[in-house]
């Protein structure tokens, strides 16, 4: 499924619920659903900068595509990173920077949050894009190199 195709499903499955405790119910069942992060990423070097609570996030760049794994110390939290795996992973590098995630304001995620969640929500949006702006430079440095080599 391309980035857009999983908003919307994510939009859809958000919208036959009204009350936003249930909502909260979902994310949080989300981030119980995400898969462990491997303990060696829970590092500060992991940990991301603007988060009121613990997120550790790491991305790996196998044959073009980006896989994302994340834990948290808070389950509302880590529901919200699974909500951004959810639709980052699995993506080329281009794709996930260039990313529009229009899903956040049309399910209501970024008003019903306290401004600390927010600005974490920000945070985590901005670290993810980081991973791939940088594995982006990463893949054309490698491309130019390897037309300098052709070229001697």
């Amino acid at each position: 499924m391309t980035i857009n195709q999983t908003q919307d499903q994510i939009i859809a499955d958000f919208e036959g619920v009204d009350d936003w405790m249930d909502r909260y119910a979902m994310i949080i069942d989300l981030g119980n659903e995400l898969p462990p992060i491997d303990e060696r990423f829970k590092t500060p070097e992991h940990l991301i900068e603007g988060c009121q609570s613990r997120v550790w996030l790491n991305a790996e760049l196998k044959d073009g595509i980006i896989y994302f794994t994340a834990d948290s110390d808070a389950i509302i939290v880590k529901g919200i990173i699974a909500l951004l795996i959810d639709v980052l992973n699995g993506h080329a590098p281009a794709e996930v920077a260039d990313a529009d995630l229009y899903f956040i304001d049309r399910i209501g995620l970024s008003e019903n949050l306290s401004p600390t969640r927010s600005n974490g929500l920000l945070a985590m949006v901005r670290q993810m894009k980081m991973y791939a702006v940088a594995f982006r430079a990463i893949e054309q440095n490698s491309e130019t190199a390897g037309q300098s080599n052709d070229n001697p």
